[in-house]
């Protein structure tokens, strides 16, 4: 989908790495270099990396749920936090508390680099043994290693004195183990009679990726397995996400350009073949008739399943012409995803192609004449996103290209033996059971005597006489 939307289970394989940076503008020389030809690094978007929303009155700390992310922690502006940007510091709660994001539109198989900053707690709560030596946690992504660090030290701590943040610039370094990974933050700091507030802290989080090769050899009757996601949890089906499009402005579908492409479909016979079992060459014309239909992987994955597909998830890819016109016109997420395809890509989306052609074939005695067509399809895979952007639907759409035209192979060729049989079987006939075997009689030169009309007063119409 394309690479494929792959299940959530399926394990590409990881590998993770963490390293302190110092300074911070110096990770680029922490990353592997890239051999050449592979894909380019790419931004990956953290939502609220810098912990700005929703917008906090005071210093802090405070624990209200932070925009975009799982986990109530605590809180600090960017003056309370040490900080000299406009990132604010998030101190992460003890026993195990967690913050946790799904990068969006990362793949399975991607190679990923977040970047940030950590630093002991700034909390006047803090003793001195508590931060002197720095303070532990973990660090991990969906297939990487969990890693775990320790903040730099704060010595020189006084209860009832906040700190001033010792911020030092770390990269972990991991491979996706599965579509939208959640990258989670995690606080070590088990002992009892620490204050709730004296936690290692993180801020200003950036990731990068580079994006595994996009598959062409899918079949478009395979697309994968769609997803469905709200907030930062896996929905156990596409239902929810669905009607929640079902609107007509519910959602926008956001095509990733990076896995959509075009290309030609295998070859197919059209029509019948034509085998020229005379001794002459023969030239005829006939009317070719053919059509294209578009699949998706949303009603793959209820089929695989076993499950009958809702209403609110039809897309016009049933391969029923009218029925698929029908969706066309009246189902809010086939007007959404078109909408998206010619904003994105310039230029309009067709569910279904057909056509006519009339082809003149010339065939040699002992030949055979045949046409073949290579439809040139589209893939488009992305994102239906509700206006609230709690819901996300993943999906893969492949369907009958406008902009690369269809091939029509024209070809002729030896027969095949078992033509070469059929062009040598003898004529059906019967048999004659009587006189077989005799001579042909003489031939009824139309002399015969012809009967007198019986009718009364009806004229002969005898015209000839018979030679004695």
């Amino acid at each position: 989908m394309i690479r494929t939307a792959l299940p959530a289970a399926a394990v590409l394989g990881a590998a993770g790495l963490l390293l302190p940076l110092a300074p911070l503008s110096s990770l680029a020389s922490a990353a592997p270099s890239r051999q050449a030809g592979a894909p380019a690094e790419q931004a990956v978007p953290v939502l609220n990396g810098d912990f700005a929303d929703p917008a906090m009155k005071g210093d802090g700390p405070t624990t209200v749920g932070i925009d975009h992310w799982t986990g109530l922690n605590q809180r600090y502006s960017p003056t309370a936090s040490g900080r000299t940007d406009a990132s604010h510091g998030v101190a992460l709660q003890k026993d195990g508390n967690t913050l946790r994001q799904r990068l969006r539109g990362v793949r399975a198989g991607a190679k990923v680099t977040v970047t940030y900053e950590d630093s002991p707690a700034v909390s006047k709560e803090c003793t001195g043994p508590q931060v002197v030596d720095g303070q532990p946690y973990a660090v991990s992504g969906s297939g990487g290693a969990v890693q775990e660090l320790t903040t730099a030290g704060d010595p020189d701590r006084v209860k009832g004195t906040p700190g001033k943040g010792r911020w030092t610039g770390r990269a972990y370094v991991f491979t996706a183990g599965e579509n939208e990974p959640a990258l989670t933050f995690t606080s070590r700091v088990t002992d009892s009679r620490t204050h709730v507030t004296c936690s290692p802290m993180i801020a200003r989080i950036r990731a990068v990726e580079v994006p595994p090769a996009v598959d062409k050899t899918v079949d478009k009757t395979r697309l994968g397995t769609a997803e469905a996601y709200k907030g930062n949890e896996r929905e156990s089906s596409l239902h929810n996400a669905a009607a929640a499009c079902n609107g007509e402005n519910a959602c926008v579908f956001r095509p990733d350009a990076r896995t959509s492409f075009r290309y030609y479909d295998q070859a197919r016979v059209v029509g019948e073949a034509f085998v020229n079992c005379t001794r002459n060459a023969l030239q005829h014309s006939r009317l070719l008739s053919y059509s294209e239909r578009s699949h998706d992987s949303i009603a793959q994955t209820y089929a695989d399943a076993g499950l009958a597909l809702p209403e609110v998830a039809r897309l016009p890819t049933s391969g029923v012409r009218e029925e698929d016109e029908k969706r066309a016109k009246e189902r809010p997420m086939a007007a959404q995803f078109a909408l998206a395809q010619e904003r994105e890509f310039q230029r309009p989306w067709q569910w279904f192609s057909s056509d006519q052609r009339t082809v003149v074939e010339k065939i040699q005695p002992g030949e055979v004449s045949w046409v073949e067509m290579q439809p040139s399809r589209e893939r488009v895979e992305g994102w239906f996103v509700s206006k609230k952007d709690d819901y996300r639907l993943h999906v893969v759409v492949d369907g009958p290209s406008r902009v690369v035209p269809d091939r029509l192979l024209q070809r002729t060729g030896p027969m095949s033996e078992a033509e070469k049989q059929r062009c040598a079987a003898a004529r059906p006939m019967t048999t004659t059971p009587v006189g077989a075997d005799a001579p042909a009689s003489s031939s009824d030169k139309g002399l015969l005597r012809v009967a007198a009309p019986t009718a009364p007063g009806a004229r002969s119409v005898e015209r000839s006489m018979p030679l004695d």
